[in-house]
C-alpha cells in the first residue's frame, strides 16, 4: 500500500495492514516505544488516507496476529457473524465511518451489527475519527446487562464503589463502603483490589461484602478482584462470590503472562453461574483491560496498542460480562504520555467496546509521573459521560491508596448527574430512596438521615 502527496514529491509505502494501522494511529508514547508509530504528522495523515480505502473484508483475510499461533485471533475469526456483517460488508473503512455517523444509523442497527464487527475493524474506523465522532457513535450504542440490577440503560451511568485499603483492614474497607453508599455509589459493583494474595483474606472480604449487601438488601453485586483461579477456589470452598474477575489482554501470549487462557475463563464463568446468585440476570464476569499491557509483556506482535486493546474486547464479549473496564492511564507515560493521549485513548476504548457490544466503563486515571492532572480527568469524565459510558470508578478522595494512582472520587459522579442528568441503575436508585440516602429527585439528603445505615461496629 502506498500514498503519494499532491505535489508528487513524497511517497509513503506501508508494507502490510499491520504497519498501516500502526502508522494511522494518533500519536502515543507506547507505539513510539515499540518503534511502530508514524515518523511524522505527514506520514500519519497519509496512512489514514490509505486506511480509509481499505475494504472491511480485508480484516477477515489478513490477520494482524497469526491465526495459527494465537487463540484470540482464532476466537475473533471463528466466531465472526457473517449475517450480522452483511449490511456493511461492501464498505471500506472510510465508508464505514460515514455509515456510523449517519443520522439514519440507529441504536437498533448498531446492536444488530455488533456481532459482525471484528475488533480490528472497530480500531481501524476509530483511527479516522475525531473525538466528537467517537462520542457521537458510542452514545448511539446501548448495551444492557443484569445481575442484581440493570446496568447500561439509556440515560444512566453506574459507579463501581472501590473501597481499596493498603492492608485490607475490614473496618477500613467497611468504612469506605458506607462512605461510598452515602454518596449514592455502588450500583455497578462493590469491588475491591485486595492488597493481599492470601485466600483467607479474600474470603474475609467476600463475606464482609455479602453481609453488607444482605443486611441492607442492596440491589448490587460484589467482587474481589483476584485471579480467576483464586475465585474458582473460593467458589469451591463455598464462599459467596457474585462476579468472577480477571485482567485480560488482546493476544494469547499477553494472556499467558496473566496466567490465563480461554479455557480457564470459561471454567471461572461456569463456576460463578453454578452459584445462581443473580436475581435479575446471569452476567457474572468482570474484566479489566488497558492499552499497553501486551506491549509491556512483549506480546504485542508489532501491532499498535489500541488495536491490541480492542482485541481484548472481543475476548471479553465471548463471556457475556456484566462489566468491562478500561483502566486507561494505569501503566504510565511510557504508554500514554500525557493528558491528551489519555483522553484520546479513553474515548477510543469506550467507542470500540460499545461498537463491539460490550458494557464498557472506564477507570479515568493517571499515574503520578504522567504529564496529566485532575483537570484532564475532569475533561475525560465529562466526555465519556456525554458518550454514554456504562460506569466509572469511585474511590475515596480520588486517590487510590492501594494501587497508587489518581482516579475519580465518590463525589465526582454527583457533578455529572447534575450537569447531564444521568441516573443510577433503576433498582439501586429506588433503594437509595427507600433508605433515605436520596430524595425522589436523586439528590443526596443530609447525612443525618443515614445513621440507620451504619453498621453498629462502625457507629460505636
Amino acid at each position: 500500500m502506498a500514498y503519494r502527496n499532491s505535489s508528487g514529491r513524497q511517497t509513503w509505502v506501508f508494507r502490510d495492514l499491520k504497519d498501516l494501522m500502526a502508522k494511522a494511529t494518533p500519536p502515543r508514547s507506547g507505539d513510539m516505544l515499540a518503534g511502530i508509530a508514524a515518523g511524522s504528522a505527514e506520514e500519519n495523515v497519509a496512512a489514514k488516507m490509505c486506511l480509509a480505502d481499505v475494504p472491511l473484508k480485508a480484516f477477515l483475510s489478513e490477520a494482524l496476529v497469526p491465526y495459527e499461533t494465537d487463540e484470540v485471533t482464532r476466537l475473533i475469526l471463528d466466531s465472526h457473524d457473517a449475517k450480522a456483517f452483511a449490511p456493511v460488508s461492501h464498505m471500506t473503512v472510510g465508508e464505514f465511518r460515514d455509515f456510523l455517523l449517519g443520522e439514519e444509523t440507529s441504536t437498533e442497527m448498531l446492536s444488530a451489527l455488533a456481532a459482525g464487527i471484528t475488533p480490528e475493524m472497530a480500531a481501524a474506523v476509530s483511527k479516522l475519527m475525531r473525538n466528537q465522532d467517537l462520542i457521537l457513535v458510542a452514545r448511539k450504542c446501548v448495551v444492557v446487562t443484569r445481575f442484581r440490577n440493570t446496568i447500561g440503560l439509556p440515560g444512566t451511568m453506574a459507579v463501581r464503589l472501590q473501597p481499596n485499603h493498603p492492608t485490607d483492614d475490614a473496618r477500613g474497607v467497611a468504612a469506605s463502603v458506607v462512605d461510598g453508599l452515602m454518596y449514592g455509589c455502588g450500583d455497578a459493583v462493590i469491588g475491591i483490589n485486595p492488597a493481599s494474595d492470601s485466600t483467607a483474606a479474600m474470603a474475609e472480604l467476600a463475606l464482609l461484602f455479602d453481609d453488607i449487601i444482605g443486611r441492607f438488601d442492596i440491589p448490587t453485586q460484589s467482587c474481589v478482584l483476584t485471579h480467576v483461579t483464586t475465585s474458582i477456589e473460593l467458589i469451591e470452598k463455598g464462599l459467596p462470590i457474585d462476579l468472577v474477575f480477571q485482567s485480560i489482554a488482546g493476544t494469547e501470549a499477553a494472556n499467558r503472562s496473566f496466567g490465563i487462557d480461554l479455557a480457564v475463563l470459561a471454567e471461572g464463568r461456569e463456576a460463578a453461574l453454578s452459584l445462581k446468585r443473580g436475581t435479575l440476570g446471569d452476567n457474572v464476569m468482570y474484566f479489566e483491560t488497558g492499552q499497553g499491557s501486551a506491549l509491556s509483556a512483549s506480546a504485542h506482535h508489532g501491532v499498535d496498542q489500541q488495536t491490541i486493546e480492542a482485541r481484548a474486547y472481543a475476548l471479553a464479549r465471548a463471556f457475556d460480562p456484566l462489566l468491562v473496564n478500561t483502566v486507561v492511564g494505569f501503566i504510565g507515560p511510557e504508554y500514554l504520555y500525557d493528558g491528551k493521549q489519555i483522553i484520546r485513548a479513553g474515548l477510543e476504548d469506550h467507542f470500540c467496546g460499545k461498537l463491539l457490544g460490550l458494557p464498557i466503563g472506564c477507570d479515568i486515571c493517571y499515574t503520578n509521573h504522567a504529564e496529566a492532572d485532575q483537570d484532564d480527568m475532569d475533561t475525560l469524565l465529562t466526555l465519556l459521560a456525554a458518550a454514554g459510558v456504562t460506569f466509572i470508578i469511585g474511590v475515596p478522595g480520588a486517590d487510590d491508596v492501594m494501587l497508587n494512582y489518581q482516579s475519580t472520587s465518590f463525589h465526582d459522579q454527583l457533578y455529572i448527574r447534575e450537569v447531564l442528568g444521568v441516573k443510577r441503575a433503576p433498582e439501586f436508585e429506588a433503594w437509595l430512596q427507600r433508605m433515605g440516602i436520596t430524595g425522589h429527585d436523586g439528590q443526596l439528603r443530609p447525612h443525618s438521615a443515614l445513621l440507620p445505615l451504619l453498621p453498629m461496629e462502625l457507629a460505636e
